[in-house]
């Protein structure tokens, strides 16, 4: 059985990173774990977390040995390139290419087991927004048309504004309105069109 691991867009050359895949690839999972953690190289590190994330998949999801695993293929392809420019002489500037790098990453028994297929987990799924909105029995709120209002002082009918959500700018104040006075009573009174 072969069990699968990938990591993408890691910010590494593919250069770099296989001269520590290059060690590891057929070795036995504890040896070549041991051998990513005491390297001295930096790719050294996210192929180590590559490495024990895929024994976590074997143990985990197929119940298999940790020390019945081996390492049967690691590959190291290129991804894409960041493209920045440096400054140099002349007033000229010249590309820096910043790299980047996919590993694929294969494990495989020494001896078959015979298991082929995953253990069934039960995953709950999450809780779907239409699910929630049918659950709750609360009717939704009707927008409010807006009212005349006759101010005291003068005969002038002005509208008063009602927000229909019953809130101001992003829940903060309510909006105010049918005032003559201040930058909200000239903007109310314009009419549009």
């Amino acid at each position: 059985m072969e069990i699968k691991a990938s990591l993408n867009q890691l910010r590494m050359s593919p250069r770099k990173a296989r001269l520590v895949a290059d060690m590891v690839r057929g070795m036995k999972t504890d040896k070549a774990l041991d051998q990513l953690r005491f390297g001295n190289k930096k790719a050294g590190l996210p192929i180590l977390k590559l490495v024990e994330s895929a024994i976590a998949n074997a143990v985990n999801n197929y119940e298999l040995d940790q020390d019945n695993l081996y390492i049967k293929s690691i590959m190291i392809n290129e991804g894409a390139t960041l493209k920045r420019w440096t400054p140099k002489a002349h007033g000229r500037a010249t590309t820096v290419r910043k790299r980047s790098c996919h590993i694929h990453l294969t494990l495989a028994e020494l001896k078959d087991s015979g298991k082929k297929t995953a253990k069934n987990v039960k995953i709950d799924a999450p809780v779907k927004l239409e699910d929630l909105v049918k659950a709750t029995d609360e009717p939704t709120p009707k927008k409010v048309k807006p009212a005349k209002k006759i101010s005291k002082d003068s005969e002038e009918v002005a509208a008063e504004i009602v927000d229909p959500r019953m809130e101001g700018r992003h829940g903060h104040t309510k909006i105010e309105g049918g005032s003559s006075k201040g930058f909200t009573g000239k903007i109310f009174r314009r009419k549009s069109g």
